[in-house]
């Protein structure tokens, strides 16, 4: 995976310039670029932007969380579909529906995602959260209930 960092040095020195010929271009202080390309320093969102339009590409892009820079949307969004609350009532068996395919870079991110032990951690505690909640209680009683009726 790219990180934001990488991204910036790259895109620099495709341009063919210095850190401080880049800081000077975007009005940023002299040692800025320098700053953000080792991690001392992240850009703030102004900053960001300021970077992404000055390269002509996506914030998206310039964070490493897509490999396309025109892509203006973020992994996260759009990668499933909405879910409909009840599905219609059907005559006769149709095929499933297909997922539309999602970028390759999606898979990646988020295999990275679940690669990161903090991620995970994130993840089961928002999980247990929803489970302890008083709707979350009602959706196992249902789901308890349906298994059972299963059987």
């Amino acid at each position: 995976m790219v990180t934001m960092q990488q991204r910036i040095e790259a895109l620099r020195t495709q341009k063919g310039l210095s850190r401080p010929a880049l800081s000077a271009a975007l009005c940023l202080p002299r040692t800025a670029v320098e700053k953000f390309e080792t991690g001392r320093q992240t850009p703030t969102q102004d900053q960001q932007e300021k970077l992404a339009r000055y390269f002509g590409v996506s914030v998206f892009y310039l964070r490493g969380e897509s490999d396309d820079p025109t892509q203006m949307d973020s992994w996260l969004n759009g990668s499933y579909p909405e879910e409909p609350e009840a599905p219609a009532p059907r005559s006769a068996p149709a095929k499933a529906p297909s997922r539309p395919s999602r970028p390759q870079e999606d898979g990646a991110v988020f295999q990275a995602l679940l690669k990161s032990d903090s991620f995970r951690e994130l993840i089961r505690q928002s999980v247990l959260e929803v489970l302890r909640s008083p709707e979350g209680q009602e959706l196992l009683g249902k789901a308890a209930r349906a298994a059972q009726d299963r059987r």
